[in-house]
């Protein structure tokens, strides 16, 4: 694309974004859906022009595919690392998992220790492995071996699956946000995020995407440390006094909506303990095995493996994420907590029926009102809709990489496609997921952020992640296992969720107790049924192909340990 189109978008991207602030002050002038915040406009400017900046430079840099892809393999590990933190830390982190344990105490955990577990299989088991046989998708890894055709299809159906689930709940948290803050209509919060999305990965690609991630990681892990610091410091940096507090105004809640003492005590010890969130053994498991192996499913951080130079970055890669995503999800269940305190029963931040200002999933941006003040809340404002940009940049490559790269030159063309070509397929897939995000994002916009995202990885786990695992694992695999076996993951995986009483009942609106699939996930039940068809339909295929994929196997291991025969060489 030629500077002119690009200034030309550049340009319309920041008067669309003056026009819908200008907007949304005189929308607030004339209701009191909120009080406007010139400070958190302020920042958002200014963060919008660094990373409309660095699109620019980036885009200077974006010549091929493997630019757009992968910024030409040129990321160190440590860079690489944090801007998979970025990457990982998106808004249902910050803003979905605050919000749980606001409402359900101690089970809001398991979204940060479920997110979190499933790095020591991408670290010990993965990551060496991707980067060393992988080019842009995690697809080169699961059809190495494999007829191109079959398995890049699924791939790409996969991956595809994935990107919308997650881009659905990006898209809610950051239309929620700017709704709240500037008093904008909802479609016109989503719109500002669809088109600025648009402009960092048409031009800038992965260069782009990167920076702005490594940006909103550290802006995002600085704000979140304050408010954890603040938070303890109101309870005298002591957890037994913070969860004490905690339980006591649960409790003087209760009492407040008309409870008797003992039924008040119970709601306040009842964040303590499991049960409010996730109410039977199995949806714990299920869910747990999403959050879990959803993460080494995901096809926009599996991505990020190949943006490093060797294999020796890639397992540095993976180090630095965990340590800066584990040290983030501490913080996320002190803010959570927190909130109980110091939001859920504040008036300045309740409507009329009792809720919460903004919806449930804006705890988080409340609680930086809360302890920081307006100009903390512009900054926390700022790095959330800076996380949900650069995580919505991320997921929109992927799936632009899927199409173009997965389906267009490896299927469709069967390799036989110029990097030109397939640059501009990207784009043209770039900008039709951004509208589809939009559109989406609109539809959706009663959705808590966190759920959408663990349906996401459920769908990863029982997809994307038995095909990949096994077909680096096991060496008996063919491709007609693997093409059947993912399938059955991915359709059984989005009927039970379709049909779970989150989705049934709560968004398309069916009556209570109609819904088909009683738990929470359907990751432990989907999930066996594509291991099993994986083992099922290899062991029983006979055909003249199983035998060049088992026989593939060894050539295969040698260059996912070695790095032998990869475009670069695995540094040691």
């Amino acid at each position: 694309m030629n500077k002119g189109v690009s200034r030309f978008l550049i340009g319309m991207a920041f008067t669309g974004l003056f026009l819908s602030l200008a907007y949304g002050a005189d929308a607030i002038g004339e209701t009191t859906k909120q009080q406007v915040n010139f400070t958190a406009i302020i920042m958002f400017v200014v963060f919008v022009g660094l990373t409309l900046f660095i699109t620019k430079w980036a885009a200077t840099r974006t010549k091929s595919a493997s630019d757009f892809y992968t910024a030409g393999g040129g990321i160190t590990g440590f860079q690489n690392g944090l801007a998979i933190a970025g990457d990982y830390m998106s808004a249902a982190s910050f803003l979905g998992i605050a919000a749980q344990v606001m409402a359900s105490g101690y089970d809001g955990l398991i979204y940060s220790i479920g997110f979190l577990v499933g790095w020591p299989i991408i670290m010990f088991l993965m990551a060496e492995r991707l980067r060393n046989l992988g080019r842009f998708t995690f697809a080169d890894v699961a059809s190495y071996r494999f007829a191109q055709m079959p398995v890049r299809t699924f791939a790409a159906c996969g991956t595809i699956v994935v990107v919308l689930f997650y881009l659905i709940a990006q898209m809610v948290g950051a239309g929620q946000l700017i709704k709240l803050l500037f008093g904008l209509d909802y479609w016109v919060a989503v719109l500002i995020v669809g088109v600025l999305m648009m402009v960092y990965v048409l031009f800038g690609g992965m260069t782009a995407t990167t920076w702005v991630q490594i940006i909103k990681a550290v802006m995002l892990l600085a704000g979140a440390s304050f408010m954890a610091f603040m938070v303890m410091k109101h309870n005298g940096f002591s957890f037994e006094a913070l969860f004490a507090k905690a339980v006591e105004v649960k409790s003087a809640g209760a009492l407040a909506a008309g409870k008797t003492a003992e039924e008040a005590a119970a709601a306040g010890q009842s964040i303590m303990g499991p049960g409010s969130f996730i109410k039977d053994p199995i949806s714990a498991i299920s869910f747990g095995m999403a959050l879990m192996f959803g993460t080494a499913g995901l096809p926009h951080i599996l991505m990020r493996f190949f943006t490093v130079p060797n294999a020796k970055e890639a397992r540095k890669s993976v180090f630095w994420a965990t340590t800066w995503i584990g040290y983030f999800y501490v913080l996320t269940f002190i803010i959570g907590f927190g909130a109980i305190i110091f939001v859920s029963t504040n008036p300045d931040f309740l409507d009329a029926k009792g809720g919460l200002i903004g919806g449930a999933n804006m705890a988080a941006v409340h609680l930086a009102d809360a302890v920081g003040g307006h100009i903390f809340l512009g900054f926390i404002s700022a790095v959330a809709f800076a996380t949900i940009l650069a995580v919505v940049a991320g997921l929109t490559l992927s799936g632009a990489s899927a199409v173009s790269h997965d389906l267009y030159a490896s299927v469709i063309r069967k390799g036989n496609v110029d990097s030109a070509t397939e640059l501009r397929v990207s784009r043209v897939t770039t900008f039709v997921l951004g509208i589809l995000a939009i559109l989406l994002g609109i539809l959706f916009e009663k959705q808590n952020v966190a759920f959408m995202v663990s349906l996401a990885f459920a769908i990863a786990a029982s997809a994307n992640f038995p095909v990949l695992f096994l077909s680096i694992m096991w060496k008996k695999m063919t491709t007609r296992g693997a093409v059947i076996g993912g399938f059955l993951g991915l359709i059984s995986s989005v009927l039970l969720t379709i049909v779970s009483a989150d989705v049934w009942e709560v968004t398309l609106g069916n009556p209570a107790g109609s819904a088909l699939f009683p738990y929470k996930s359907p990751a432990l039940f989907s999930m066996i049924i594509a291991f099993v068809g994986i083992w099922f339909f290899s062991i029983t295929d006979k055909s003249q192909r199983a035998a060049v994929d088992i026989g593939g196997y060894d050539a295969q291991r040698v260059r996912a340990e070695t790095g032998i025969g990869s475009s670069k060489a695995s540094a040691h």
